[in-house]
């Protein structure tokens, strides 16, 4: 007990509770300060919400795009970079001299960049020596296109570097496929090229350079969903001024597996149909007589900027064709766009490339028979003779199918002139499949052709899912052998061209020989004759010499695969050409004219 007494006083102290009391306190203290804390932060969350539904929208954060307002169609984009001075962009008289390598869709992307580059300030020269910015605009179809640039680029680096110590740095630019898939490699391989620019990036080039001229390297490579460049006019720079190449559409959607054109063009985009019809207009005033409408894919044209455009009409596909891609409906159709181009100009000879065989509905075949300025030329590209090779290429036809439409087409256009392209040696192409190509050229019969051995592209179906396994020297054997019986072909199709009268838009003088001059048939065949004063009219007494852009009536005498030789007899027009064909002069009674219209 005395024990449990002594313990007492330990237990009591438990009864001494304020202490207890005031840690309770604090504790709800610490409760209270936390609930103000969350309190204060929600007024703060408020407080930005509130500025934040006050400051800029996202149309504030879109190039040229004030807020709450949308850029008419018409109306040119903002270009304006706040941290760029306008001075900065202006070129400055500085001289740029562009080289041109690949299709005829980079001979229309200069024209587009030097249009823009011509607004700031800039001035183009034909020399070399005397450029401060030099502009490549390349391909990547094939790898030999692409080695041709980079041994340009060493000869280009070798010049800039001897001009170092007498002028003001010379800029290297890279524009067009080849930037769009090498991308950072172009850039960092020995330090070659200062400026990189995609095909989608042109109107950048000002302030590229800009940059550039700080001593950086600069890219802009992004692929666009919209951009068909349909506000710049094209400065146009074709031999003598009698033809142009006219942009409707850019990119393709086709994804053939050999293909590098989807990734490095972009998807499909077509060109408002008020601006193509506007720059050809242009292209007429000015003289210019042949007009060809250009596109990766250019007869799959869909213009849908217009709301009357709009509809749920399938596109038509030529008989037997099919795509990977589902069917697009509605849009203003290549044949419409051809029906209002051929209307501007009677006089004007009206062209277009690249087609693929699959986008020639009747409609289309059609107005070119009935159009006289419309060439009767159609390229249509096989790729190959066997279906087998064709299904790997995911071309979306048979060579039954594409046989089929190769006899509507002759059908529809009895004198059409046909030109394709074919690959040799694609991955799995066997011998019998190659034998089978060789017998579509002979079947088909065309008078122009572009032929290559395959060359792999990575990014392409093919890089990733089939293999390279043809070797080089069996995909050289079978190119020979293509063009040689290409070209005994196109010799028996020329041959029978021979006592024809061809109605030829004149280029100029012939390469080989100033006495020569040169031209094109409605069929695209190179046609040579002599530098000779001819008829105004076949009935008429004077004369007048042959000047570039005249078209001249011409008798032809000889034939090879490569072009044809006549001789000149009178001044023509498209707009004659039937009057003409339907009477010749008495002095020619054995004359048989081609390609006449009914």
């Amino acid at each position: 007990m005395e024990y449990l007494r002594t313990l007492k006083p330990i237990f009591t102290v438990t009864q001494h509770w304020p202490p207890l009391s005031r840690i309770q306190a604090r504790y709800c203290s610490k409760l209270a300060s936390a609930v103000d804390t969350v309190r204060e932060k929600k007024k703060t969350v408020d407080k930005f919400k509130s500025r934040l539904s006050s400051g800029p929208s996202f149309q504030d954060f879109i190039k040229g795009l004030p807020a709450n307002r949308s850029r008419a169609a018409d109306e040119e984009p903002s270009e304006k970079h706040d941290y760029l001075s306008e001075g900065l962009l202006m070129g400055n008289s500085r001289k740029v001299y562009f080289e041109t390598y690949g299709c005829q869709m980079n001979v229309n992307d200069t024209e587009i960049a030097w249009s823009i580059l011509q607004k700031k300030g800039y001035q183009r020269t034909a020399h070399l020596s005397e450029a401060d910015v030099v502009l490549l605009v390349t391909c990547s179809v094939r790898e030999k296109a692409e080695q041709t640039i980079w041994n340009r680029l060493q000869q280009l680096t070798a010049m800039k570097r001897k001009r170092l110590k007498t002028h003001t740095p010379m800029k290297i630019g890279i524009l067009g496929c080849m930037a769009e898939r090498l991308k950072m490699e172009l850039l960092a391989r020995e330090k070659l090229v200062d400026v990189l620019a995609g095909p989608d990036a042109y109107r950048d080039l000002p302030r590229l350079l800009a940059v550039a001229d700080g001593g950086q390297q600069v890219c802009n490579v992004l692929l666009s969903l919209e951009e068909t460049y349909a506000d710049v006019m094209p400065v146009h720079h074709a031999p003598r001024g009698h033809s142009a190449f006219v942009s409707i559409m850019r990119g393709c959607d086709n994804m053939c597996s050999y293909c590098i054109v989807p990734f490095t063009r972009g998807r499909e985009r077509s060109r408002p149909v008020c601006s193509i019809l506007e720059e050809v207009r242009m292209l007429s005033d000015q003289g210019v007589k042949e007009v060809t409408l250009l596109g990766q894919n250019v007869n799959s044209y869909r213009d849908m900027s217009e709301e009357q455009f709009f509809g749920s009409d399938a596109t038509k596909l030529s008989r037997g064709f099919k795509t990977i891609y589902q069917t697009k409906r509605g849009g203003l159709r290549f044949s419409d766009l051809l029906d209002q181009v051929s209307r501007i100009d009677p006089d004007v000879r009206i062209r277009f490339t690249s087609p693929h065989p699959k986008d020639f509905p009747d409609e289309v075949l059609h107005l070119i028979a009935e159009r006289r300025n419309i060439c009767k030329q159609i390229h249509l590209p096989a790729q190959s003779g066997s279906s087998r090779v064709l299904k790997a290429m995911r071309r979306g036809y048979t060579r039954e199918a594409y046989l089929d439409l190769v006899r509507n087409i002759k059908q529809i256009i009895p004198d059409v002139s046909l030109s394709s392209d074919f690959i040799s040696g694609f991955c799995g192409e066997t011998e019998d499949d190659h034998q089978q190509t060789l017998s579509l050229i002979r079947e088909v019969g065309y008078n122009v052709g572009f032929l290559f051995a395959y060359s792999m592209r990575k990014k392409t179906h093919a890089f990733h899912r089939l293999q390279d396994d043809i070797p080089v020297e069996v995909k050289q054997r079978r190119l020979e052998e293509c063009i040689t019986v290409f070209r005994e072909e196109a010799e028996r199709v020329n041959a029978a061209l021979i006592g024809s009268t061809q109605l030829v838009l004149v280029e100029g003088e012939s390469k080989r020989s100033a006495e020569d001059l040169c031209g094109r048939t409605d069929g695209n065949m190179k046609v040579i004759f002599p530098k000779e004063d001819v008829h105004v009219q076949p009935t008429a007494f004077s004369t007048v010499p042959i000047s570039a852009g005249d078209y001249v009536l011409v008798k032809i005498l000889s034939a090879n695969s490569q072009s044809l030789r006549g001789r000149a007899l009178s001044l023509n027009s498209l707009r004659a050409r039937e009057v003409h064909c339907r009477t010749p002069p008495e002095d020619q009674p054995d004359e048989h004219v081609v390609q006449t219209q009914p």
